[in-house]
C-alpha cells in the first residue's frame, strides 16, 4: 500500500505536536525535581575539582599513591575503583573484590593511611 507524501508529512507534524504535548509535563516534572536537589548535593565535577585544587596544593596525596599503598595489602583482591568520600578532608573510599566479597576501605588521602574497613557479603 502506497502512502502519498502528503499524508505522510502531515501525520509527522501531527505526531510531533502530539509528542511535544505529551512530553511537556513531563518535561516540566523533570526541571521541577531537579531544581529541589538539596542545596548540599554536589554534582561530581565539583568534587573531582576539589580534590583536584587539594591535591595541587599539596593537601593531599595523589590517588595513585594511595591506590599503590592499599593495593599492596589487598593481596588477591580485585580492585575495583576509590570514590572521594569528602573533598575537604580527602577521604577515599577504595572499593576491592575478593571471593564475592566486596570490601571497602577508608583511606585519609592527607596521609594515605586507612581510617577505617568494612566488607559486604
Amino acid at each position: 500500500m502506497a502512502y502519498s507524501k502528503g499524508y505522510d508529512t502531515q501525520w509527522a507534524t501531527n505526531g510531533t505536536r502530539f509528542m511535544l504535548k505529551a512530553l511537556s509535563p513531563l518535561m516540566a516534572a523533570a526541571a521541577l525535581v531537579t531544581a529541589t536537589v538539596p542545596g548540599d548535593a554536589r554534582p561530581k565535577e565539583q568534587e573531582q575539582s576539589s580534590a583536584l585544587e587539594a591535591r595541587q596544593q599539596g593537601r593531599i596525596l595523589p590517588l595513585r599513591e594511595i591506590e599503590a599503598r592499599v593495593r599492596t595489602k589487598m593481596g588477591d583482591a580485585d580492585y575495583l575503583g576509590p570514590e572521594l568520600l569528602d573533598p575537604r578532608s580527602g577521604t577515599y573510599r577504595l572499593k576491592f573484590l575478593r571471593r564475592e566479597r566486596v570490601i571497602w576501605i577508608d583511606v585519609d588521602g592527607r596521609t594515605g593511611q586507612e581510617v577505617g574497613r568494612s566488607a559486604g557479603k
